[in-house]
């Protein structure tokens, strides 16, 4: 490429660092966002500006919220006593888009001493009843919650995980919405 199009080509090497986005991909959105719909491209400037600045994690469930604590640890019509357990903050939103779980969350990113610390103050906070761990179904998860039905052990808690209508090894966001409903309602105790 010609040296005078330096500020193109840090415009791809920035879209192809995104998740799924190669080199050809990102040089088809920098010639469009430039050249094509340059005011799309501000606007899009703009949101993700706004984002980066405004967008935190939840201090109860670790999810992502404008405010110290997301609106669903705030909605006192949601059920207190379920909390389900996910392994990265975009899981909440797409559970949230199936419309099937009425309960709060709790992002299980690691397994640090301090992660499970607040777990646990989390489930005294509100007396949790039942916890249903929506893992991609795999061994390492597997492990991960019998790991935490162990540091829970203390707890008079029903644990459930998500049914088998998600294919093994498959994010929760690449899942239709009908199988992703089924496996939470058919939830199976662990």
């Amino acid at each position: 490429m010609n040296k005078g199009l330096e500020k193109f080509r840090n415009l791809i090497d920035a879209l192809s660092q995104l998740p799924s986005v190669g080199k050809k991909s990102a040089t088809r959105f920098a010639y469009h966002l430039v050249l094509s719909d340059p005011f799309s491209a501000l606007k899009l400037s703009h949101a993700i500006e706004s984002a980066v600045s405004s967008i935190k994690k939840c201090s109860k469930c670790r999810g992502i919220s404008e405010d110290e604590i997301c609106e669903i640890c705030l909605d006192e019509y949601r059920e207190d006593k379920k909390l389900c357990i996910v392994e990265s903050p975009k899981d909440i939103l797409v559970l949230e888009d199936s419309s099937v779980y009425d309960g709060k969350y709790f992002v299980l990113e690691s397994l640090e001493n301090y992660v499970i610390k607040d777990l646990k103050s989390l489930i005294e906070q509100r007396d949790i009843e039942e916890i249903i761990f929506a893992m991609t179904p795999s061994l390492a998860n597997d492990s991960v919650i019998l790991f935490v039905e162990d540091k829970l052990s203390e707890y008079e808690i029903t644990f459930s995980k998500i049914a088998q209508g998600v294919p093994t090894g498959v994010g929760l966001e690449n899942v239709d919405m009908l199988s992703l409903s089924k496996a939470l309602s058919d939830r199976v105790k662990v």
